[in-house]
């Protein structure tokens, strides 16, 4: 039996509200923005004028015309008849005052190998040979594109300012992706050249990266794109970490070619502030990449803007975020925010909790660390095998950032209190692959902190939660939506890379109300995530629409069901997915996985099923509660509830080649499955709608 769909904004909400926590006022008093006369500055009255404060933290070739061109929506473009070079802002311009300061602090996983600083004059110099080798050995030209496929190494943001020196397109595929889906990228942005490594050490191994070159470029040969050039970055120059060959003719060792180039010197190319800088590609499976195109100087202008207001950069900072540069945080808020604003970044090669939970403080304390960025991925691992870790080291945050999905409150509170000491502010962010930068997040020395709620639009951007008619929904109403974006901003992207009708399709069409309208009011930006304001004005986002549970006729966030589960004690992560039922449609089944030293137990299982049913109700009693010893990560940690949600339809768990541990994936299928035939649920066959559901669920971005 099927139930009626409701309309898909209608997600239930029961969140309780959370408690308010004051910004610290040691961190009000040395805050880049405190005042909140900065609010006014961007209210809608003084829109589009507004990101003109942005824009003048940059460094002009030529100042822009008109600050917003509407004439093609919603193609919009920013700051037009401007020209800047993205590289010049964030190497060459320090140079006069902070050319020995450390640019970037590299700190390899291996404890015994050193941690390396780049000052700001060595970083213009490796840029300027690798941009004359991009430039002369390989030929590249203002529009080429090239792709990256590179760990967490200093040769990557290297490469990228390189790329931008000269007026050429980089598109980074995150170094934990297969070679097939790097190929998969050359073809779709036409690129001709990879740059790689040959190895890199990750969780204690040292692994052959190299190998995923080959089945990059013959995959991208099926698809009728033919690289060139493999420059092979090395992780010890002079001598090779691979056991891959190299392919005459083809594959070229960086370090072995830098040597024609010493100390040459590439002048910067001014760029038209609407060129694109980069291609960034989501992480959808099903559908042809979606290359996010980003501009120049409107994105440049944003992330450095938002950097320096919502992160609080300062110069004299050492900034850390511990995500990986392969994602749209680590593009803006590790390389170009921060060193367009003349900081110090710290790099990390490995993964967080190697060769225990208590090296990130290690790093934060031998650094001096003062600003420290992360995911509630991280946040939740570093929680489950480390909860007193923090404690044995004297590091201290002034300011804290939360980034990539929703954060529940309980991990919040621990983020805050055992990570933070209670003396750093922490700013919760919302924005995606697609924004540049942050979309909504509290102001941090203005704004109370609530746990659970990202806070109001961030300066200049407008929010809206619509329902399927777009009508508005309320603040406090307690009714969930689509959140949406009312107008443009400059770090919004300009395009999928060769796909503008798609562009359109999935991110403006639904709301807007007149296709001939070159007015931006008439073009809401449609975000794909489910959100409710609350009466204070701030949102509180309930995860992708696609990943919505619906329970006979209720829609059921699945960060709302998790963050139930996790608020019992011995839980450390929790994932809800959908299983087709015959009476309900769907049912809810909780995986969990407890923290160390806890033993699995039915009366765990019984906590679980209480505390979902007395935060959120008996509609929401999960079918089974599975406590598993580990879930499906990806190599970024997010945990890959498609696979799980597989394994509980008894349907296939598809490609698991990418995850950072596909060996679980055997042993929670044998476990569940097992345990369902011993209870009688037999596996039925799933209707193509069905296996559809399932393949999107937990995919979107």
């Amino acid at each position: 039996m099927t139930t009626q769909q409701p309309s898909e904004s209608q997600i239930a909400v029961h969140w309780r509200e959370e408690e308010y926590y004051q910004p610290p006022s040691r961190f009000i008093g040395q805050a880049n923005a405190s005042d909140p006369v900065i609010i006014e500055r961007f209210s809608e009255a003084h829109f589009p004028e507004c990101f003109k404060e942005y824009a003048d933290l940059l460094d002009w070739d030529t100042y822009w015309h008109t600050t917003l061109d509407t004439a093609n929506p919603p193609f919009w473009k920013w700051f037009v008849g401007g020209r800047l070079n993205a590289c010049y802002n964030c190497v060459d311009r320090h140079l006069a005052i902070d050319r020995n300061k450390a640019a970037l602090i590299w700190v390899p996983e291996p404890e015994s190998e050193q941690t390396q600083a780049i000052t700001y004059q060595e970083l213009y110099q490796r840029v300027n040979e690798f941009a004359a080798l991009l430039r002369d050995f390989c030929g590249l030209n203002v529009g080429d594109r090239v792709t990256f496929h590179l760990p967490m190494v200093p040769e990557l943001p290297v490469s990228m300012l390189s790329c931008a020196r000269v007026g050429v397109i980089h598109s980074e595929v995150f170094g934990g992706f297969s070679g097939v889906a790097c190929g998969d990228r050359i073809a779709d942005s036409g690129s001709r050249v990879l740059v790689t490594m040959d190895a890199y050490h990750r969780n204690g191994e040292l692994v052959d990266h190299k190998a995923k070159a080959d089945e990059a470029v013959e995959a991208a040969s099926k698809l009728g794109v033919q690289v060139d050039k493999v420059l092979v970055w090395r992780r010890y120059p002079g001598r090779s970490s691979s056991p891959t060959p190299m392919v005459a003719g083809r594959d070229f060792f960086v370090d072995e070619l830098l040597a024609a180039f010493h100390r040459q010197r590439v002048e910067p190319v001014s760029m038209p502030a609407e060129a694109p800088l980069f291609l960034m590609y989501t992480s959808g499976t099903t559908a042809r990449p979606k290359g996010c195109q980003h501009s120049t100087g409107g994105y440049l202008a944003y992330v450095t803007g938002t950097a320096k207001y919502y992160q609080d950069i300062h110069p004299e900072d050492t900034y850390w975020c511990m995500a990986d540069i392969g994602w749209i945080t680590g593009h803006s808020y590790i390389v170009y925010g921060p060193l367009s604003l003349g900081t110090t970044s710290v790099i990390y090669e490995g993964v967080p909790t190697y060769p225990d939970a208590g090296r990130p403080w290690r790093i934060a304390e031998q650094l001096g660390v003062t600003i420290f960025h992360t995911a509630p991925t991280a946040i939740r691992m570093l929680r489950k095998l480390g909860p007193d870790e923090p404690h044995k080291y004297g590091y201290r945050f002034k300011h804290m950032t939360t980034v990539g999905e929703p954060i529940e409150p309980d991990v919040w509170r621990w983020y805050f209190h055992t990570v933070g000491k209670g003396e750093a502010v922490i700013v919760d962010t919302w924005w995606q692959t697609e924004n540049g930068g942050f979309l909504a997040s509290t102001l941090p020395a203005v704004h109370p902190m609530k746990p659970g709620s990202c806070g109001p639009g961030v300066l200049g951007i407008y929010p809206v939660i619509y329902d399927e008619d777009r009508n508005v929904i309320e603040a406090g109403s307690g009714t969930a939506g689509n959140i949406c974006i009312r107008n443009p901003w400059p770090g919004i992207f300009q395009t999928i890379w060769g796909q503008p009708e798609r562009f359109v399709e999935l991110y403006y069409s639904k709301y807007n109300t007149d296709p001939e309208s070159k007015d931006w009011r008439d073009w809401p930006y449609l975000a794909g995530d489910g959100a409710t304001l609350g009466a204070d004005g701030y949102f509180r986002i309930l995860g992708r629409i696609d990943d919505v549970i619906n329970v006979a006729g209720h829609r059921l966030g699945t960060k709302e069901l998790e963050s139930a589960a996790i608020t019992v004690a011995q839980v450390a992560e929790a994932a809800a997915v959908p299983v087709m039922d015959e009476l309900r449609g769907r049912a809810v089944e909780i995986y969990i996985a407890l923290k160390p030293g806890i033993t699995s137990s039915k009366e765990i299982e019984e906590k679980v099923v209480e505390s979902i049913e007395n935060q959120i109700g008996k509609i929401a009693r999960p079918k089974n509660v599975w406590i598993v010893a580990d879930m499906p990560k990806t190599r970024s940690g997010k945990i890959m509830r498609r696979v799980i949600a597989s394994i509980s339809n008894f349907a296939d768990v598809g490609d698991i080649t990418t995850l950072a541990n596909p060996e679980i994936v055997d042993d929670i299928r044998h476990q569940v499955q097992r345990a369902k035939s011993e209870r009688g649920e037999a596996p039925r066959e799933l209707s193509a709608e069905e296996l559809e559901e399932l393949n999107a669920f937990g995919q979107s971005g």
